[in-house]
């Protein structure tokens, strides 16, 4: 055992503190031995706060529509080779009711910024989920709004906000996204959405285009700032339809170590084991929890339009009903010594 990586590693524990430097050692060294200590430190973290409970999101992908043309993205304005559709009111209430028979007690409701939806029909949505479905949870991430348009969500009962910020560095930023968008102005959204008083979640990807181990760091110190409830990282998957088409795949292995390290600084955090883990390795997913994740987001869109719905290529269970996706997630996560919780699955700051 490298007692450098040790030290490290028991240092987070203590303080919930890494320096830039540490970090690249943690995320960048250490064999076999290194990585399973920090993954137990992580997954003992995660036990104490969570007990081995792990919380399911049902995903709704209602629109693939998005004015917005970020280089990485499938669904950016600029793909003219995308199926566009847009789900019904009727149908993505349909997929809560399906949701909460098979036992799903949050909603996710993801788009594009798609101009369509405008502030009274997502506001309506949620209203008429939350009637319907008074136990449950609703989860939008439908990009960036004014803080005035996030108080109306809020007020019709949406619970949580999704919004990656994707990188907290700015030159970075302007690598991954066209001039017309702003770093800054996506991570005032998500201190607008938390003064709102929602459980907010903030994340990035892992091996973009120019993304370097000081960029990550500042996306640690950023969170630091932001303290979020959630945190979602999954490694980069390139799209063929994209200026990134060619560039390659983001690392599983510094996805699950920087799982890890997340844990260790931020211990109450719902963590996800995102699709895109799972895409990139069979088994990411529950790699992710063995590294200290702690929710899963099967999805309940209808099946017919879950192959539009890529914002990278080969993503998982594109052809798969929602009991059977359900089913085979639950069977997964019991498989490695977990359960899931029959709870909506809140930040414990909210309970």
């Amino acid at each position: 055992m490298d007692n450098r990586y040790k030290d490290i590693v028991e240092l987070m524990k203590d303080t919930r503190k890494i320096s830039e430097e540490d970090l690249a050692y943690v995320l960048e060294s250490g064999g076999e031995s290194e990585r399973e200590y920090l993954f137990e430190a992580a997954r003992n973290a995660a036990d104490q706060v969570f007990h081995k409970e792990i919380y399911l999101r049902g995903l709704i992908e209602f629109t693939n529509y998005c004015r917005n043309n970020c280089y990485y993205c499938g669904i950016r304005c600029g793909n003219s080779n995308a199926e566009r559709y847009r789900l019904t009111e009727e149908e993505i209430l349909s997929c809560c009711d399906i949701g909460d028979k098979i036992g799903f007690k949050t909603f996710v409701l993801q788009g594009g910024e798609d101009p369509y939806f405008t502030d009274d029909r997502i506001c309506e949505l949620v209203r008429k989920i939350k009637a319907a479905h008074p136990s449950c949870a609703v989860t939008l991430s439908i990009g960036e709004k004014s803080y005035e348009s996030y108080k109306k969500f809020y007020d019709a009962g949406a619970d949580r906000y999704l919004l990656r910020h994707e990188t907290a560095n700015e030159e970075h930023y302007s690598m991954l996204h066209p001039e017309n968008m702003s770093g800054a102005e996506r991570k005032q959204c998500l201190f607008d959405l938390k003064d709102i008083g929602f459980q907010v979640g903030c994340g990035i990807m892992i091996g973009t285009q120019g993304q370097t181990m000081k960029h990550i760091y500042e996306d640690i110190v950023f969170m630091q700032k932001l303290e979020p409830h959630m945190i979602g990282i999954g490694p980069f998957i390139p799209h063929k339809d994209t200026p990134f088409r060619d560039e390659p795949e983001g690392s599983v292995e510094i996805t699950l170590r920087l799982l890890s390290v997340l844990r260790l600084l931020f211990p109450k955090v719902l963590l996800p084991a995102t699709t895109a883990l799972g895409t990139a390795d069979s088994l990411g997913r529950e790699k992710g929890i063995l590294a200290g994740a702690n929710v899963m987001m099967p999805n309940l869109s209808p099946s017919g339009v879950r192959k539009k719905y890529l914002l990278y290529d080969g993503k998982i269970c594109t052809g798969e009903e929602a009991a059977e996706c359900n089913q085979c997630l639950r069977r997964r996560v019991e498989r490695i010594g977990y359960h899931v919780a029959e709870s909506r699955g809140d930040h414990p700051d909210f309970k």
